[in-house]
């Protein structure tokens, strides 16, 4: 969200995140590693930008950091799981297709409205990260 608020009324792309055009690999190798610690788990490479039904989205490979234990199945004691997983970014906002991205512009984010003047605009004009993008796994 950082650079999206850098970029608005400093770059015409700005509206194009909104769109759902991301900037590749935003944060979203750091992201799939703070989850997949959370998940006793670590990243195995990078994200990798994939689109998925239209959205932008990020490919991940994981690894348990724990061995898969005692099993019926003899000789998989040492073996760790490992598995893919793409998380989609999709925009939730609505806006003008014509907006200029010079110009005040009104974004209806699920009902929320949100308006930003890029000739007046602070970063904390922006809504949260959730208001403007849902993120999901796809796969």
């Amino acid at each position: 969200m950082d650079r999206l608020g850098a970029d608005v009324g400093q770059d015409d792309d700005w509206l194009d995140w909104l769109r759902g055009r991301l900037p590749a690999d935003e944060g979203a190798t750091s992201a799939a590693q703070q989850l997949a610690s959370e998940n006793d788990s670590t990243v195995v490479g990078g994200a990798q930008p994939v689109t998925r039904n239209g959205y932008p989205g990020f490919q991940v490979g994981v690894q348990t950091n724990y061995t898969v234990g005692h099993s019926i199945i003899p000789g998989t004691e040492g073996l760790r799981a490992k598995a893919q997983a793409v998380a989609v970014v999709q925009p939730r906002c609505d806006f003008d297709p014509d907006a200029d991205p010079g110009k005040p512009v009104e974004l209806d984010c699920d009902g929320r409205i949100v308006n930003i003047d890029p000739e007046d605009f602070e970063q904390d004009d922006l809504p949260d990260a959730s208001v403007l993008f849902s993120v999901h796994l796809a796969e």
